[in-house]
């Protein structure tokens, strides 16, 4: 697979990014990352609300 650029490393397993899987080097990495966002292990920082996303959700049923 050819490297992106020399500078840019998967941020899963550290190899050399692919153009093809940019920024990961492989499938795997890219699949390991989305797995990641779907088991909420990465938070994006913002302003927290007065209600919890239940009570939100139970409020539009």
């Amino acid at each position: 697979m050819k490297a992106a650029n020399n500078n840019n490393k998967c941020p899963i397993c550290k190899e050399a990014a692919t153009e093809k899987y940019h920024p990961f080097c492989s499938a795997r990495c890219s699949e390991i990352d989305l797995g990641r966002w779907f088991k909420e292990s990465y938070v994006i920082a913002g302003e927290k609300t007065s209600k919890s996303q239940s009570e939100e959700d139970d409020f539009d049923q």
